[in-house]
């Protein structure tokens, strides 16, 4: 395995010995070309040929200093998780906050270790999300369950809306907090996303370091291979597509294939710590079948009692006297249909939700099963998050409910998802880049065309500003780069990776140095094209672009929001655009062998710029902008600012790089509404 510090100091040793080796070679071919003109003392010809040795002295010098201590690996990776670990508790905190309903009101859920018949891990009987008090008789929080765990291999398991991912996470973020600089860092990883034909489970933790976390590809494999990273498993349930009933598949290919996965991972000679979450009628059809994680302990989230969910209701309400009635009955009624209806968190938050501010609590008294209270909730649910958020951009329910319905349609294993193995089933993540098929792949093909074609046509009529004898050619070529960009826009789009060097103070440092290097080359290497070409500038503009192009390498940046991939990507797109037009145009007009001026030079520039830009450095930001563009009716212009909006209001939450719907039950609900029920 390549080292971390090796593969953190390889951009720098190439970057200081083709500096160094520049170096010397200049200086060799000014004292060669002094010495041959002649007019030179004895004394001056020493000194001369004195002078490339001293330049590969300092350059070996150089390499000495910053070669890597050997063995050091460990206590990089150490560091490298502690900064992953910042990352991820920012991240998640929010998310969490998210599943709480913006609040920070929690339940006290509980849950018991369920049996199971092939090698089970060791663990405590019972647990709470929270210890409710000392002694010996208490039962266990979520951390002292988990750590109490041998080996460290945790499945949860409950009923839709029961709290498996707040369980989770609640889990995830307790380990952060406590833990020792030795530790391995939890991520979590929606496992829908999860391309069980082509990925192993390490490729897949890398893969999510790298899209949700902006970390280099070394450096994420580096603290995978290390054992740095804890795999935190959410949604085992959403890997196949369910049986036309709604039940889950009894083939399951997609989660039979997880679990031997998780059964194959390991750490050493001892089965790899773990966290997964699964419905509960999905992994008892899974064990059915005997396909179960081994060396695991599986919990199994118990429903909320009624005395907890009055508790939470009375500490969410503003009035509670309006509330009074639904708990004056949940006290009387506690093992009663309604008190069983609200005994999951997702349910009782949907009902803090609906009457946060207004109408009658009292209304849910009579409802008379499961499926039409969630109909109720979920019909008032957009109303009524929308009246608790401020809503500056002025979006209607109704046209939140369309827009939020037509995303839908992307994550539907019948939508525009393409069909491959990694999309069968329905899916949870929107990725902004990654929505353009759902406003039809040949319609977004064609206008990304259309769009990129006439971007660079622009520079066209610009060309009867250049001497008359150089306008056709000067035409000719654009409009030869302007159909070359219309090609490349149909091939190159929507890269799986996206970055850019700019995003934090780190990167703008790293920047700095970088380009500081290109500026000393360019120095270097102008000596020797004035020399040989007398062009000074041109060399000093390869020398440029050379330490331009070190800034693609990139260190450990801040987790990578949803609509910062997108604006990364244009900033790359546009910073590259500029300085191969800048290249192209100097060059055009330095090098002896074109016959133009300056004018001329700068069409070509210009165009060659925006063709390079915006078809082989900024793919995605360009696809998605033509999506939205062919998507005017549907959705939002400015989609991923309503998207934002949507997580503020708690209709969504954040995964990384992409939206999720707030609750796959919400995400159901609208994907069978096109249109907002109405209401009494």
């Amino acid at each position: 395995m390549a080292g971390l510090g090796g593969r953190r100091q390889r951009r720098n040793w190439y970057l200081i010995g083709t500096l160094g080796a520049l170096m010397v070679v200049v200086s060799t071919v000014y004292a060669v070309w002094v010495i041959i003109h002649g007019g030179l003392q004895p004394t001056d010809i020493a000194g001369l040929l004195g002078f490339p040795l001293g330049a590969a002295g300092v350059v070996l010098a150089v390499v000495a200093l910053c070669k890597p201590i050997e063995g050091n690996d460990a206590g990089l990776a150490r560091d490298w998780a502690a900064t992953l670990a910042d990352q991820i508790k920012g991240g998640e905190s929010a998310v969490w906050r998210q599943l709480l309903g913006d609040d920070n009101r929690r339940i006290n859920l509980a849950y018991v270790l369920h049996p199971v018949a092939v090698r089970p891990a060791e663990a405590p009987l019972a647990g709470r999300l929270i210890a409710d008090g000392p002694g010996p008789a208490t039962l266990p929080d979520i951390v002292a369950y988990y750590r109490s765990t041998k080996p460290l291999r945790l499945v949860v398991t409950g009923a839709a809306g029961a709290g498996k991912t707040v369980l989770a996470l609640e889990l995830l973020l307790a380990l952060i907090d406590g833990r020792n600089e030795d530790d391995p860092v939890p991520v979590r990883i929606p496992l829908s996303r999860w391309d069980t034909d082509r990925q192993s489970l390490p490729e897949l933790l890398q893969q999510r370091l790298i899209e949700a976390y902006d970390w280099p590809v070394d450096l994420a494999a580096g603290l995978v291979e290390h054992g740095r990273v804890l795999p935190v498993l959410d949604g085992l349930d959403e890997m196949d597509p369910p049986a036309p009933d709604g039940s889950p598949d009894p083939a399951a290919p997609r989660a039979t294939a997880v679990v031997r996965a998780l059964n194959a991972y390991q750490q050493g000679r001892d089965a790899g710590p773990l966290i997964l979450t699964c419905r509960t009628r999905h992994y008892d059809a899974l064990a059915a079948l005997h396909t179960e994680v081994l060396d695991a302990a599986r919990i199994a989230v118990a429903p909320v009692d009624t005395g907890a969910a009055r508790t939470y209701l009375t500490s969410r309400a503003l009035d509670t006297a309006r509330w009074q009635p639904l708990t004056d009955h949940l006290t009387a009624h506690p093992s009663g249909i309604l008190a069983t209806m609200l005994s999951t968190p997702w349910r009782l938050c949907l009902t803090a939700t609906v009457y946060h501010h207004d109408g009658n609590p009292a209304e849910l008294l009579t409802l008379p099963d499961a499926d039409t209270l969630d109909r109720h909730l979920l019909a008032r649910y957009i109303s009524a998050a929308t009246r608790i958020t401020p809503n500056p951009h002025r979006y209607t329910p109704q046209d939140i409910h369309r827009w939020l319905h037509h995303l839908t349609t992307h994550l539907d294993a019948t939508g525009a998802l393409p069909a491959t193995a990694s999309a069968r089933a329905e899916t949870t993540d929107l990725v902004l880049h990654e929505l353009w098929p759902l406003a039809g792949r040949a319609r977004v093909r064609t206008a990304d065309i259309l769009i990129t074609t006439l971007a660079v046509l622009t520079v066209l009529p610009l060309a009867w500003a250049v001497p008359q004898a150089q306008t056709s050619v000067v035409a000719i070529t654009i409009g030869a780069l302007a159909a070359m960009a219309g090609v490349l826009a149909v091939t190159t789009s929507s890269p799986k990776s996206l970055g850019s060097p700019f995003m934090t103070p780190r990167r703008r440092m790293d920047l700095a140095m970088d380009l500081a290097l290109g500026l000393a080359s360019g120095l270097t290497s102008g000596i020797v094209v004035w020399i040989l070409f007398e062009r000074l500038v041109l060399g000093f503009a390869f020398g440029f672009a050379f330490g331009l192009a070190a800034t693609l390498e990139q260190e450990p940046g801040t987790s990578l929001g949803a609509r910062a991939v997108i604006k990364s990507d244009a900033l790359l797109g546009l910073t590259n655009g500029f300085m191969f037009g800048f290249m192209l145009g100097l060059t055009t007009n330095l090098a002896t062998i074109f016959p133009f001026g300056l004018a001329t030079s700068l069409m070509f520039g210009l165009a060659g710029g925006l063709t390079f830009g915006l078809t082989c450095s900024a793919g995605a930001s360009r696809r998605y902008v033509v999506f939205l563009f062919c998507s005017r009716r549907r959705l939002p212009f400015r989609l991923g600012r309503f998207l934002d909006w949507a997580v503020t209001a708690g209709l969504m939450r954040y995964s990384g790089p992409a939206y999720q719907y707030r609750h796959r039950e919400l995400q159901h609900w609208l994907r069978r509404h096109p249109s907002p029920p109405p209401l009494p």
